[in-house]
Order: structure tokens, then C-alpha cells, then sequence
């Protein structure tokens, strides 16, 4: 199986679009020869992570909750704050919910890689 490595830039674009064409990409349903249970997808790097535009009033109102396991341990972060911290993992916890919960998606997540700006040190095959 050949891989390829895709160009996406997420320069204005829709996070949730985005990462729908991402998640599609990862899990190789782009391809004609897919088969579900086999991880035959390819790598993906996004530039400009850091310029992705979200509708409405999500910036303000929307909210990631996590859990340490322990009583009180529930920590919020908004999304402005968390694109302000690290915009990287905006989209990873965006494609990571599109993708199959099974165990191919630590395999798919390893080929995405978000970077905040536009250079990188990827090879790449196609451009979206």
C-alpha cells in the first residue's frame, strides 16, 4: 500500500468542513479500493491551523470539557482560549470524534499533522 501526503490550508475555512475533508483523507474513504477494516489511508499536514474561522457564535460560547478521573476534576477551556494556547488541538479534537472509534484511529491520528503557520517540513503529493 502507497501512501501520499496531503496539503490542506486552513486559511478561513470552516473547522468542521475541514475536518470532515481531514477525517475522509485519514481514514482512506477517498480511495477505490477501501476496505473498513483495514487502515489504508494517507498523511495529512494542515497549514495555518491557527486562521480557521468557526460559525456563529462558537468562539465565544463553545466549550472542552476534560475529565482527570478524580472528584472535581472537570476542566473547561473555551475555544478562543484553547486556539489562543494551542491551535492545534482544536482540529485534532475535531477529526479525532470523526474518525471510527476503534483501534485504526490512534494509527490515522499519528498522520495528521497541524501546523501553525505556513511553513513545513513535510514532502508533499497533493494539494487541497
Amino acid at each position: 500500500m502507497e501512501r501520499k501526503t496531503h496539503l490542506f490550508d486552513a486559511k478561513g475555512k470552516i473547522l468542521g468542513r475541514l475536518a470532515t475533508e481531514v477525517a475522509l483523507v485519514l481514514s482512506g474513504k477517498n480511495k477505490v479500493d477501501f476496505t473498513p477494516h483495514i487502515d489504508g489511508g494517507d498523511s495529512v499536514v494542515v497549514i495555518n491551523i491557527d486562521q480557521v474561522a468557526v460559525s456563529g457564535k462558537k468562539m465565544d460560547d463553545k466549550v472542552y470539557h476534560r475529565f482527570s478521573g478524580y472528584p472535581g476534576g472537570v476542566t473547561s477551556i473555551a475555544l478562543k482560549d484553547l486556539m489562543k494556547k494551542d491551535a492545534t488541538k482544536v482540529l485534532m479534537n475535531a477529526v479525532n470524534g470523526m474518525l471510527p472509534k476503534n483501534k485504526l484511529r490512534d494509527r490515522m491520528m499519528k498522520r495528521l499533522h497541524p501546523v501553525i503557520g505556513s511553513e513545513h517540513q513535510y514532502k508533499i503529493d497533493v494539494t487541497h
